[in-house]
């Protein structure tokens, strides 16, 4: 998807100053800052508006960006999957959306874990978001169990989640067949409810999935379409609250075709922290001999030449999408460029493609990792932003279910 189409999906209008200077409550509400709308009241017109203009007395141009939510797992190493297949993507999301990034730790124990490693793991993942080209200042940094609304909403949504729902998850049923029904924990049953609450606690438009997520989206939309029926609309406006749906219906953010990289020894299998040989992956923070002997040891073909596309040659259109991705180029470029290559001189390119891109990456994780003030305070001012918007969601929920609150 080109920057053309995520500008195009930005919701633009003009509104009377004296309208803003009534309404500051209710656009606070939804996350806008009504002074600074005031105060943009000479920016150029150069988008398309909707008129709201009650009062008539000057109208003022805005853009309320749409708000996109996403979060990657702290187990293991951020590998080169993670990297063009979701953080890449958010570094230019960022410029256009209203951003929230967590690193979401509640989930990584869903399965066995190393309970000593898991806070250290989870600060090197937020220094990797920022290493990567993620800015603090534009984005909301932060770890998803510094935000407790996400627990407390995934409970009150469980309340209301029909267990066949849940039985159906796909991803539930292999992860428990590898695991072994004695090993599965509760958890694992019920973490995509945990990541409906992730998405719906920031009334978010767009979602960025992959293929394999789609799933678990559809039942993040079940479940707000559930509570909006069960509680919404005059059944919350008799609670005491403003009425209409609890939630807004989040849609899926297809990443740009060929950001799915697949594991380096098996090109129908995703690239994954999870896979048991290092060798499946390029892991961000690889040494230059690492990723060569990777490179080198990688799964190819017998087939002559290079080619994208060929089903019967799918390490091949693997390994061409990686460089492609990583070099910056089109896709016409690098099939010209590679079409008469043999494995030995591609890999070399590879290689050194590999280590040029991730180098910069490395050295600024370097920097950040090793200034823990500085990580800290990213991470709480991304938790305050978050919670700003969380804690007036789950206050909602709270309200429209019937809870007495304090």
């Amino acid at each position: 998807m080109g920057h053309s189409i995520l500008i195009s999906t930005l919701a633009c209008c003009r509104i009377g100053t004296n309208y803003l200077r009534r309404s500051r409550g209710r656009w606070r509400k939804y996350g806008i800052d009504a002074t600074y709308l005031t105060k943009q009241r000479n920016a150029p017109l150069s988008r398309c508006y909707a008129s709201l203009s009650e009062s008539g007395d000057g109208e003022i141009p805005i853009s309320v960006k749409k708000r996109v939510v996403s979060g990657v797992q702290p187990t293991g190493a951020i590998h080169l999957g993670n990297y063009l297949g979701a953080i890449k993507n958010w570094v230019w999301l960022q410029d256009t959306y209203e951003t929230l990034f967590f690193i979401v730790d509640l989930h990584a124990i869903t399965l066995s874990y190393d309970a000593q490693q898991l806070s250290t793991t989870t600060r090197n993942t937020a220094a990797i978001y920022i290493a990567c080209g993620i800015d603090p200042s534009k984005a909301s940094i932060f770890v998803q169990s510094h935000v407790h609304a996400h627990v407390e909403l995934m409970w009150l949504l469980s309340s209301i989640t029909p267990l066949g729902w849940l039985n159906r998850m796909i991803q539930f049923k292999e992860k428990s067949r590898k695991a072994g029904d004695e090993n599965v924990g509760a958890a694992l049953l019920t973490y995509p409810v945990l990541m409906a609450s992730d998405i719906l606690l920031y009334q978010c438009d767009l979602v960025p999935v992959g293929e394999d997520q789609k799933q678990h989206l559809e039942l993040t939309r079940e479940l707000a379409e559930r509570v909006n029926y069960l509680f919404g609309g005059k059944k919350w406006k008799k609670m005491g609250g403003r009425g209409g749906r609890i939630f807004k219906m989040p849609e899926a953010l297809i990443p740009p075709a060929g950001a799915r990289v697949m594991s380096l020894t098996d090109g129908l299998s995703k690239m994954s922290k999870s896979a048991p040989s290092d060798q499946s992956r390029i892991n961000l923070l690889d040494t230059r001999d690492m990723i060569a002997n990777k490179i080198k040891r990688c799964k190819t073909d017998s087939f002559s030449g290079l080619e994208f596309d060929n089903p019967e040659r799918p390490e091949c259109n693997n390994l061409l999408s990686v460089y492609q991705l990583v070099t910056g180029r089109s896709k016409e470029e690098v099939a010209l460029e590679c079409q008469n290559m043999t494995w030995g001189t591609f890999k070399t390119k590879l290689t050194d493609a590999l280590i040029d891109h991730l180098q910069p990456i490395q050295a600024r994780y370097e920097d950040i990792i090793s200034d823990s003030a500085y990580l800290d305070n990213v991470l709480a001012e991304g938790a305050t932003k978050a919670a700003s918007i969380a804690d007036a969601t789950l206050h909602n929920v709270y309200q429209a279910m019937g809870f007495l609150r304090p």
